[in-house]
Formats: C-alpha cells, sequence, structure tokens
C-alpha cells in the first residue's frame, strides 16, 4: 500500500508533488522510505543521550534544507539507502535492544506516513523506550497529529524569529509563524517536560530497570570493570566538547553532564527524558543572529515557562558549502554573544535548561553517513 498523497501536503511548503507516482517533492523524498544512519548517538542532551546512548535514526532529505546544515549529505545530497516499512519497525527494535534509552528519529517529516505505520507495528507490544521526534520546527499541526500516541517527545529546533533571516538561509519566509503554531501542537500533545531517575521503570513499561539491564549485559562484572561508552568515545572524538546544565534546580548534575560521552555510570545520570519538549536554539553568527535568538527566547519562555526544557547551543560549525554565497557563515558564534544569550536565559527564570560549554564548534558532531545499522 502506498502511504503518500497524490498532491503532498506534509511540510508548511505543500508542493503539491505526487508522490503515490515516485515524483519528488520540494524536499528531496519520494515514495521512497530514505534511511542514512541508524545508531546509538551521544551527542544529544544529556537526558536524552544518557549514558548509552540515543537510538538515532538519520532520515534522509528535507523540507527545511538550511544553507548551514551540517548534516548536508543527508539532507540535500542524497546520501541514504530505501528500506520497507518494516525494516524501520525492526531498526527501531535492534536499535532498543543495543541499549538505547529512546529512539529519536531526525528530520522525519518527509516520511510520517511511513515512520508512524512503522511505529504502530512495535508500539505498544515490542518498542518499550520512549521515541523523540527531532525536527527543524518546519512542521504543520495536521502532521505532527499523525503521530498523537506514537512518540513521547520533542527535540525542537525553532531557527528564526526574523522572517527575513528565514528567508535568507532556509528559504521559508514563514517560518516564524509556522515555528509557534506547529512548537504548540507539540507540547499540546506529549504535554510538559518529563524526566525519571534510570533506576525506576517507566510508566506502563514492563521493560526491567536499567540497572538489570546492565547486569545483563555483562553478567558477573562489577561497574568499575564494565566497558564504558567514555572510553569508546574519548577514543574515536579526542577532545570532544561537552554540554551541561544552566542551573541545578532540577536535579542535574552539572558537573559531571558532559555531552561527547554522556555519563556513562548510571550513578551519575539523575534523569532522562520520557516526554515533553526540548526547544533548541542554535545561535548563529550572522548580523541580528543574538537578537533573533533573544526574541525567540523571551517569546518562548513568555508562552511557555519552565514546562519545557531550553537547549542554547554554540556549536555552529562553519561548512564548506557555505562560506563563498554566505561570508558572514563562514566563522563560528563569538562568546560574547553566547554569554549574552546565556545571561538572558539566566534572568528570566529559565530552569530546565542546557547550555554548551567550551568550543562546541566541531565536526565530530557530525557522524559518518554510511548507512550504519540500516
Amino acid at each position: 500500500m502506498n502511504l503518500y498523497s497524490s498532491y503532498c501536503e506534509l511540510c508548511p511548503r505543500k508542493c503539491g508533488a505526487d508522490r503515490a507516482a515516485g515524483q519528488r517533492g520540494d524536499c528531496g523524498a519520494t515514495d521512497q522510505l530514505r534511511v542514512a544512519r541508524a545508531a546509538l548517538h551521544f551527542w544529544e542532551e544529556p537526558p536524552v543521550s544518557g549514558w548509552r546512548g540515543s537510538g538515532t535514526v538519520f532520515f534522509s532529505h528535507c523540507p527545511l534544507r538550511c544553507v548551514y546544515c551540517q548534516n548536508y549529505e543527508i539532507s540535500s545530497g542524497g546520501a541514504g539507502q530505501a528500506i520497507t516499512t518494516e525494516r524501520l519497525a525492526e531498526i527501531f527494535l535492534e536499535l532498543q535492544d543495543q541499549g538505547a534509552h529512546n529512539i529519536n528519529l531526525v528530520t522525519a517529516t518527509q516520511y510520517v506516513p511511513a515512520v508512524a505505520a512503522a511505529l504502530r507495528l512495535v508500539r505498544p507490544e515490542s518498542l518499550h523506550i520512549p521515541v523523540i521526534f527531532n525536527t527543524s520546527g518546519y512542521e504543520l499541526p495536521y502532521t505532527l497529529h499523525r503521530l498523537d500516541g506514537l512518540v513521547d517527545g520533542y527535540l525542537f529546533d525553532v531557527r528564526y524569529s526574523s522572517p527575513e533571516l528565514a528567508r535568507r538561509y532556509s528559504r521559508a519566509e514563514d517560518y516564524p509563524q509556522v515555528a509557534v503554531k506547529a512548537l504548540e501542537a507539540a507540547v499540546e500533545q506529549v504535554g510538559p517536560y518529563t524526566v525519571a531517575s534510570p533506576g525506576r521503570r517507566r510508566a506502563g513499561s514492563a521493560r526491567p530497570t536499567h540497572e538489570l539491564e546492565i547486569d545483563a549485559q555483562y553478567p558477573g562484572t562489577s561497574r568499575s570493570t564494565r566497558p564504558t561508552h567514555e572510553l569508546e568515545i574519548n577514543a574515536k572524538y579526542p577532545g570532544a566538547p561537552g554540554r551541561r546544565a544552566l542551573q541545578d534546580t532540577i536535579g542535574y548534575n552539572s558537573s559531571s553532564y558532559r555531552q561527547n560521552s554522556g555519563a556513562q555510570d548510571p550513578a551519575e545520570v539523575v534523569e532522562l527524558m520520557t516526554s515533553g519538549v526540548i526547544i533548541r536554539q542554535l545561535l548563529l553568527p550572522v548580523p541580528g543572529g543574538l537578537d533573533d535568538s533573544l526574541q525567540i527566547l523571551r517569546s518562548t519562555f513568555a508562552r511557555y515557562g519552565n514546562t519545557v526544557c531550553y537547549s542554547l547551543m554554540n556549536q555552529y560549525t562553519p561548512m564548506p558549502q557555505t562560506a563563498q554565497r554566505y561570508p558572514e557563515l563562514a566563522r563560528p558564534v563569538t562568546e560574547a554573544d553566547y554569554s549574552a544569550l546565556v545571561d538572558a536565559a539566566l534572568e528570566l527564570g529559565v530552569t530546565h535548561s542546557f547550555m554548551q560549554e567550551g568550543g562546541a564548534v566541531s565536526e565530530s558532531f557530525i557522524p559518518p553517513f554510511d548507512n550504519t545499522g540500516v
């Protein structure tokens, strides 16, 4: 059965492509479901990556396709492999078996019909970990409603409050108003940001506690002798930077949370995300970029307060394909601009939040899109 419409309106561009017949939409996708990577990922916010990693599925193509995209290989470059809906469901279960704390769907908007169908094959009988929809924020409430009851949380980028910046860097002058409506739909769907102790069972889940899972994976070993992702990640990405909590009011141990490895020991992980929304703000090094980010922060906090979590990111990485046409994007953000954004969050009273420490500009955040796990 073909899951796609003869007039595609899944994203705000409403390009009308006949994807049921295999026509390519403005996003680049056809009727074929394409995935470029499915593996444990350690570069998300600590309650998402935890110590075992987030079970991240990177989908090919993208409705927004920002000119500075660090995942350019898959958003615009065509990397990825065609798979069936049934195979996608198998991938979810394989990631769960690898110990993933959650399933993390990266830029899946253009495939929502197939993603929803795959999730229905495995939830709730077989897939017992949270499902997180990782989005650019350029969404239609109608499309997000198709995920109701299937996803538990959102990693929700809010890129622009300025139509001019949205037009220049994403060809989406309507982005600000579109993202506002989509964020409202996401928060309404999954509720307030919620975390749980890793020692507790998730409500309604038959899964054993995380400690029992680790005991089963490494029988007869003490915690000190079990292999840790810290060693694996440090060996692969030496010196990669981290992310820590802005404030300690929700129980995070800000000194031990490191984005490059998570906190590899269950004793160090206080809580893991189970539902709700993390709003991500990527500060851009462009004229007006700081003012735009400050406007996003103030308006979202005025609307949602601390019912959501805020992730303030300085990890913008200049990409080779942007420097010639957009010279203002050829440098990282300044420490002064990022500090001003963090200070504004503190002054507003933001408590559920994360910042990135050190020089977070690094291509080590970008995994190889080599069809691993596909």
